[in-house]
Formats: structure tokens, C-alpha cells, sequence
């Protein structure tokens, strides 16, 4: 495959940059950038994000943790038109702590806590028939675990779920994805368009209440990773310039975690939502020689519906995001940036009743990755 200089441009609209707490659960974007790169390459990235998510109303300073996530990825042009891959990501997650001592979300110097982690193995195999197509599918190997503990009044308090915990078991599932992408080098343009699969977990669960005092083991908690579609877009504008667009649809709507005791003892789910995701990141990337390149980005995320969870009580974000890639040689990169995401308002709520209003919140994200092309 040609490589034309104009695209080693692409920089950070590539990085996992994408904050926690809004749009459901999702991290990670799922990009499959890294297997689109032309030859032989690999690449090891991380994210960080620090997030503020507060009420005024509920004299809340901050219930969202700073978390990190790992991302890798390489790709192996096997012949000349045969493809394979392999790509890590963490596509979904939660990590949030109340303050102990409000009693809204706290209760015997216990808070209101909740830490999700999701695994994805990826592996792809393409088939590019011309230098211009390329279709790829692949199985995708995922683990799912889950921790929450709800205290306070806001659950009722003690009496009801104000003193519930939940340890949802890691489970491992697969799913599948597919798709197909469409380049002109000459100018760098490239589209593809990427579809995931859902994928069913049934992961063992133990439930208990009053603090621990009743306890109630041995049942299945279905959780269902929503099916989503990537498309991504590139373009040369200009001599050494390019203009990039990703747009991203995850199916939320209708998702539901719904424990067997808890929703037996309440009538109610521990998490859900009511609206699909719907994302978009446009930007501009520029070469300014050959060592240094640069990008600006712009992202929107619609949210999963409002009111939402206490668990995650934010809707949506825009974003605006700086990055640098410094090559030192022509095979291998090193690219950082930062984004300002602003988080949008919402209403928390539990068991369908608004509990407060989650207001001026904000997140900072930062990220670095370094690529290699052998």
C-alpha cells in the first residue's frame, strides 16, 4: 500500500480521549484506527480523565474518581491483500465515590460507591481486493465485573436500599464486528464504517442488605454491552493538511441492570437508560515537518437520556481538544494531548424519583500513545 506523507497526519482524533460518565457507561469510543494503518504497525496508548461532577442543591463537591485506561493494538499486512490484527481496549466503565459524610449518599460512614470494568480483545482479519477497499470482520472477546454499594436517603436510607451492596463476578463473553473502509491515497482520504455486535453476559451475582446482614448469593445478573456503529472520515484540505470527523451511535435505549433481589425488594433496576448515544469529534490535523505535527478537535456526546442514575449523574459533553506528535524517524511516533469536556446538567434520580440537580460539571482528559511501523 501506498503511504503518502500527508497521512501520517492523522493524530489524536485516534485517542481514546473520551470521558466516563457520560453517554452510559462508554470509555473507550472503540476506534479501530490502528488496523487501518497501512504496512506493518503497533501502538500502546493511555488515557487519563479527571472528572468534577457536583450539586449545589446536594452540597455535593465532587462524587466522580479519576480513572486510567491502557489501550494496544497491532497490525500485520499479511500479504498484499490479506490483513490481520489484534486490538485491547477498555470500551466500558464507571468508577464513582460519594462524600461519607453527606447523609443524602452516606450512611454509617459508608458512601454510595459504584466501579465498573469492562476487557475487549479484538481480532480482525482484512481482505483489501484493490488498494482503495478494504473489508474486515472478526470475533471480539469480552469481560465484564461490576462492584456497587448504595447507602443514604436518597436509597431510602437504612430501612430500604439505603444499605445494599452488589458484586456482579467477572464474566466473559464474545461478541463480533464487521466492516468496511474506502481510501484514495493520493489525496488521504479514508472512510470506513465499523459495526459491533451486543454482547450477553449473565455474571454471577451476590446481593446483600443491611449492611451486610442479609445476604443473598447464587443468582445470574444479565448485563448486555450495547451494539454500536463507527464511522470515520479523513480528507486532505490542504499541502500537508488534513480535516478528520468520527461519528459514533451506541444503542442505550432500553438498557437495564436489573439485580434479582434488589429489583424483587424495590421494584426497580440498579442502572438504566433511556436514549441511544449519539457522538461526533470533528478536528483539523497539520504537518509542520517532519518530526512535528499538530491537531484541534471539537467533540459533542448527546447523552443517554436525562433524568439518569445517581450512579453516573451527568448528560453528555461537548469537548475541545489539543494535540502534538513529535516522529523522530519516519517509522515510529510520539503524540500526547488534553481535552476540557464540558459535562452536561442532570437530574439524579433513583427508583424513577428525581433526587437533585448535577450542575457545572466538567472533566479533564489527557492522553499519550506511541506508534511503531516495522
Amino acid at each position: 500500500m501506498k503511504l503518502n506523507k500527508i497521512y501520517s497526519a492523522i493524530l489524536l482524533s485516534t485517542l481514546p480521549l473520551t470521558p466516563a460518565l457520560a453517554a452510559g457507561l462508554d470509555r473507550s469510543g472503540q476506534s479501530i484506527a490502528a488496523f487501518l494503518q497501512p504496512g506493518n504497525y503497533a501502538e500502546a496508548g493511555i488515557s487519563v480523565l479527571d472528572p468534577k461532577v457536583q450539586s449545589n442543591q446536594l452540597k455535593i463537591n465532587d462524587m466522580a474518581e479519576d480513572y486510567y485506561f491502557p489501550s494496544a493494538a497491532i497490525k500485520v499486512q499479511a500479504t498484499e491483500h490479506i490483513s490481520i490484527g489484534l486490538l485491547y481496549d477498555q470500551p466500558f466503565g464507571a468508577e464513582s465515590l460519594y462524600p461519607s459524610n453527606n447523609p443524602v449518599f452516606a450512611a454509617n460512614g459508608e458512601a454510595t460507591q459504584v466501579e465498573v470494568e469492562t476487557h475487549n480483545l479484538s481480532a480482525l482479519i482484512g481482505y483489501q481486493p484493490t488498494e482503495n477497499w478494504n473489508f474486515y470482520a472478526g470475533p471480539v472477546y469480552q469481560t465484564v465485573q461490576g462492584t456497587v454499594s448504595l447507602r443514604g436517603l436518597a436509597y431510602g436510607g437504612a430501612s430500604k436500599l439505603g444499605s445494599y451492596d452488589i458484586n456482579l463476578k467477572e464474566d466473559e463473553a464474545y461478541g463480533w464486528l464487521a466492516g468496511f473502509a474506502y481510501q484514495i491515497p493520493e489525496i488521504a482520504l479514508k472512510t470506513a464504517v465499523t459495526y459491533r455486535s451486543e454482547i450477553k453476559h449473565e455474571l454471577d451475582t451476590t446481593e446483600t442488605f443491611g449492611f451486610g446482614a442479609i445476604q443473598r448469593p447464587n443468582a445470574l445478573t444479565e448485563v448486555v454491552t450495547p451494539q454500536s456503529v463507527n464511522i470515520d472520515f479523513q480528507t486532505g484540505v490542504a499541502a500537508n493538511t488534513l480535516a478528520f470527523a468520527n461519528i459514533r451511535w451506541a444503542h442505550w435505549d432500553q438498557f437495564a441492570v436489573t439485580p434479582k433481589f434488589l429489583n424483587a425488594a424495590s421494584g426497580n433496576n440498579l442502572i438504566d437508560y433511556s436514549d441511544d448515544q449519539w457522538s461526533a469529534t470533528v478536528g483539523v490535523g497539520r504537518k509542520f515537518n517532519s518530526h512535528w505535527s499538530g491537531s484541534a478537535s471539537v467533540g459533542y456526546d448527546s447523552g443517554a437520556g436525562n433524568p439518569v442514575t445517581t450512579l453516573g449523574p451527568t448528560e453528555g459533553y461537548w469537548s475541545l481538544g489539543l494535540g502534538a506528535q513529535y516522529s523522530p524517524a519516519a517509522n515510529y511516533f510520539i503524540a500526547g494531548g488534553v481535552k476540557y469536556l464540558w459535562l452536561g446538567d442532570a437530574i439524579a434520580q433513583t427508583g424513577g424519583k428525581p433526587v437533585g440537580q448535577f450542575e457545572n460539571n466538567y472533566a479533564l482528559a489527557y492522553g499519550m500513545k506511541i506508534g511503531y511501523r516495522f
